[in-house]
């Protein structure tokens, strides 16, 4: 089957498969892959973007972890970072200097999902800038679920028709 093929499944008719995100995500643009996710994110048909960037953020390596919360950390300035999360988060600001896997492994979930509801509020960009970083870690993207899945392909195959 090809990519096409799949893509046009969801248009049209959503359905739940983690092989056909798998498939895709190997064949597609990297660009077109990230404004999936980043679609999935602004879906009213997914949890919103705190919740889905915390299950990224647990279901992601310490590396991958770091990374994330340094591209949340941007999109908040020094000073928001010190009132989220009682200021946990200021390490990761790019003016810190670079954290460590340490300090990531600090974090909770519950944590990251108030920083990212505080990003998102703060720049709504920051969910282009995170469907762009999971583009290049698509396994981690499945922990999201089905209906996630679907919803970014869905988009994927919109964006492949332009």
């Amino acid at each position: 089957m090809s990519v096409m093929d799949i893509l046009k499944s969801y248009v049209d008719r959503p359905t739940d498969t983690h092989q056909d995100f798998d498939d895709v995500a190997r064949q597609v643009p990297t660009e077109a892959l990230a404004g999936g996710i980043a679609g999935a994110f602004r879906s009213g048909q997914t949890p919103d973007f705190g919740q889905m960037v915390s299950s990224l953020f647990a279901g992601s390596n310490a590396q991958q972890q770091t990374g994330l919360l340094q591209q949340l950390a941007r999109s908040l300035g020094p000073a928001v970072l010190a009132n989220v999360a009682g200021g946990l988060f200021s390490r990761f600001h790019p003016d810190a200097g670079a954290p460590a896997a340490a300090d990531a492994a600090a974090v909770s979930p519950d944590q990251v999902r108030e920083m990212a509801a505080a990003a998102e509020q703060h720049d709504p960009s920051v969910m282009d800038r995170i469907g762009a970083y999971y583009a290049q870690h698509p396994d981690v993207v499945k922990v999201l679920g089905g209906t996630a899945l679907a919803v970014a392909l869905g988009q994927i195959a919109n964006r492949m028709k332009s």
